[in-house]
């Protein structure tokens, strides 16, 4: 069976197949059409972010068994046409759940510690210990949205504190003892920190909206480490301004491309230019996932995924 890898994974998920007797090719420095003129010799694809799979590419690639997404995200990927065409698809969220879940609390400490500002002024020779005074997570209500993967294993994480812990999602069940199963309305009415662990669909885009917050009973911090369009950023600009969102941590944000460019200075939103100046929030660039122990593990998961389902010996 011929592999071509279209977006770079860690070595690891090439050499296991090649060692299977997979026949592997590196295509990722090839443009959209050498892709599209050879992927008809291919059985499997692996990607990553910046490729869509669609309709039109699935009609090309005759011979296409599986494609292997690296991470959890499928919102590049048309699973209704692959379904028709008779193409699995692969993700990989249990390689990278860990990091997020630990990136996600490491966020909220980093924010409700002051870590970012009280760092700056020490660099600056400046003790304001008053300033910086911080809060403590002992005796709060989180509230996550979104069960699977990552929301899971946050909420392991959030054991080791004295919290309350509910958790919302109309499709996975919430059978462990890490979190109490809760409707929407009880989330956005009792917690001070809300969380988000969900996929990009129709559904989730924009979730969090100026009607999302005017439903929230009380101000509370959110976070994001699921991806950037389930946040509305100019309602969560205008929450933060109106202090119904007492602060963000941000992997994500609407504004990213499927490349993770940088912005010219030029065009850079209004809405993320006051997050960037904003002592309330803490923003990585999307690398909630991305540690050295997942990206061995995002490869070794596919891995195991693969050869299962096409019977091969590993």
């Amino acid at each position: 069976m011929k592999v071509l890898f279209i977006d770079s994974v860690h070595p690891k998920l090439e050499q296991k197949l090649s060692q299977a007797g997979f026949l592997c090719s590196d295509g990722t420095g090839w443009n959209k059409e050498e892709i599209f003129d050879k992927i008809p010799e291919y059985e499997g694809v692996v990607i990553r972010s910046k490729f869509t799979i669609d309709f039109a590419f699935l009609e090309v690639a005759k011979n296409l068994k599986f494609v292997a997404r690296s991470g959890s995200g499928l919102e590049n990927i048309d699973l209704k046409a692959a379904e028709n065409h008779g193409v699995k698809v692969y993700n990989s969220p249990e390689g990278n759940r860990n990091a997020v879940a630990e990136h996600a609390l490491g966020m909220l400490l980093m924010l409700f510690n002051k870590l970012k500002l009280g760092d700056a002024e020490v660099r600056g020779y400046k003790w304001n210990r008053e300033k910086n005074r911080g809060i403590e997570l002992d005796g709060l209500t989180i509230g996550l949205i979104g069960y699977g993967n990552t929301g899971r294993r946050f909420a392991k994480k959030l054991t080791g504190f004295d919290v309350t812990v509910l958790a919302f999602d109309k499709y996975a069940p919430i059978t462990d003892q890490n979190a109490q199963r809760a409707t929407l309305k009880e989330i956005q009415k009792r917690s001070d920190v809300i969380s988000f662990h969900v996929p990009e669909t129709d559904e989730t885009r924009y979730m969090f909206s100026e009607d999302f917050i005017g439903k929230c009973m009380k101000p509370f911090f959110l976070i994001n480490t699921s991806r950037g369009k389930v946040v509305n950023t100019e309602a969560l600009v205008a929450g933060l301004k109106s202090q119904k969102v007492r602060g963000a941590c941000l992997d994500v944000l609407e504004y990213e491309t499927k490349a993770f460019g940088n912005f010219e200075t030029d065009q850079i939103p209004t809405a993320l230019k006051y997050l960037a100046s904003s002592e309330k929030t803490v923003l990585s660039p999307h690398v909630a996932g991305w540690t050295q122990e997942s990206y061995v593990k995002l490869a070794t998961t596919l891995f195991d995924k693969i050869v299962s389902d096409f019977n091969v010996t590993s």
